[in-house]
């Protein structure tokens, strides 16, 4: 079942996971918003299943075996899953604001006929009493990214059209934004939508900033 609320519009919502304990999290913020949505897809990339206490009631979640091959063949997987107009992609380690349902459904409706993609507001807190250490930084840079799929909604047509995400990208690392490049080349757009995730910082090894040079 997809979500088509008053607006008339219909969307599933697809989250690549590889079991971070943040995906409970997320789940339980989408289940506040449960009556405009239709069905979840969580692809499960550890292949371990999806345990009852992360399913809260009343979510009409799917769980489709991932590959273990990153997040590119997950959105993929999790995709072609779904029957839905547009398919809105979340990271499984952001927190939906109350109302992101019923904001998405609205920022759909408003999409003009060559948008693709209607990218939701990211907004990374941050400690106000210290300056941000280089890996928060690095997250907070999420907030100005764009084509980013910690929050975005794309249209199945479009998807189709295009093939879908590179998944020689074996991390997520670039995978979105080489998707939206290839989009826009196609002769698609791209437009910001009012709904927003929070997008926690998490945790990083010291070595990180090293990694990322």
């Amino acid at each position: 079942m997809t979500a088509s609320g008053a607006v008339g519009v219909d969307f599933d919502v697809v989250i690549p996971s590889a079991g971070r304990a943040s995906l409970r999290t997320l789940l339980a913020a989408l289940a506040r918003d449960r009556e405009a949505l239709g069905s979840i897809i969580v692809v499960d990339d550890r292949g371990a299943g999806l345990e009852a206490a992360d399913r809260p009631e009343g979510l009409a979640i799917s769980v489709v075996p991932g590959l273990g091959r990153g997040p590119a063949s997950a959105r993929n997987l999790g995709w072609r899953a779904s029957n839905a107009t547009w398919v809105a992609f979340l990271d499984d380690d952001v927190v939906p604001e109350p109302g992101w349902a019923r904001r998405l459904a609205e920022d759909l409706e408003a999409a003009g006929p060559r948008c693709a993609g209607s990218q939701g507001r990211i907004v990374v807190p941050l400690a106000q009493d210290r300056r941000p250490t280089d890996w928060e930084r690095n997250v907070a840079g999420l907030e100005r990214a764009r084509w980013a799929t910690a929050d975005l909604a794309y249209r199945r047509a479009v998807l189709e059209a295009v093939g879908g995400f590179d998944e020689r990208f074996p991390r997520a690392y670039r995978e979105d934004s080489e998707l939206g490049l290839r989009v826009v080349a196609a002769g698609w757009g791209f437009e910001p939508g009012l709904r927003r995730v929070l997008h926690p910082v998490g945790v990083a090894s010291p070595s990180v900033s090293l990694r990322k040079q």
